[in-house]
């Protein structure tokens, strides 16, 4: 029975692994993706203050469901280091640190958004600007996060450059994910600074290099390990 326990031990960590990733990811889409397109008016601040102020709660799950993916992401990053450790325990914790930098950034660059609502809650103390102000503050504080965004991204990216090769090298996972994987970080870092020094340049690098991460985690939720390979790996690094 302990032997049995022992050899499920891999695909429960893998399947955990899986399912926290899923469930980190699930809010990003929403809040970095829908509720923008919904209530930012690029270039028109009063449109955005009133569509910020109309829906408010639509604004304030936004914010939540970014908070709680990277509370998520801590969990995610734990479990694959618990999963991938064997292969090379140096570049797991250099994995994990990544994932852990990206993190504050992310959470604190919410302010932003706070920052955003607050001026078009029509508090009494802002009565000392004028609308007009208030809404093209509240729209800066609204391009700032976008930026923090970019900057965050960085580290979105960085992190899966050492979970691909953990990955690639690890011969219980298939070889093409965790090319997958660094290509991933490429996209992202792309990404980021694309928008730095060209920001008229209209191209998600991320949405064409990206699909390393749901391969990862479908392999993850429905295959786990190849048992006998991670085996081989653990005696190998004992």
């Amino acid at each position: 029975m302990t032997n049995h326990v022992e050899e499920r031990s891999p695909r429960k960590t893998a399947r955990i692994a899986g399912l926290l990733y899923l469930l980190a990811g699930l809010p990003a889409p929403f809040s970095l993706l829908y509720i923008p397109s919904k209530l930012i008016v690029s270039g028109d601040a009063t449109a955005t203050a009133n569509n910020i102020h109309a829906s408010e709660m639509l604004f304030r799950i936004g914010i939540a469901g970014n908070l709680v993916s990277q509370v998520g992401f801590i969990f995610v990053s734990l479990a694959l280091y618990q999963l991938l450790k064997s292969v090379n325990k140096d570049v797991a914790v250099l994995m994990v640190v990544l994932n852990l930098i990206g993190v504050p950034i992310t959470m604190l660059n919410e302010l932003t958004q706070f920052a955003a609502l607050e001026l078009v809650s029509g508090a009494h103390y802002l009565t000392a600007l004028t609308a007009d102000q208030v809404h093209a503050l509240a729209l800066l504080f609204l391009n700032m996060r976008e930026l923090g965004v970019n900057i965050a991204q960085i580290f979105w990216g960085l992190w899966l450059f050492p979970m691909g090769y953990l990955v690639f090298k690890s011969g219980f996972i298939p070889r093409i994910i965790g090319v997958l994987l660094m290509i991933g970080c490429v996209g992202y870092v792309l990404q980021s600074f694309s928008a730095f020094l060209l920001p008229n340049l209209d191209v998600s690098f991320a949405l064409f290099t990206g699909w390393g991460e749901l391969a990862f985690v479908l392999w993850l939720l429905i295959r786990g390990v190849n048992l006998k390979q991670w085996e081989k790996r653990v005696l190998a690094s004992a």
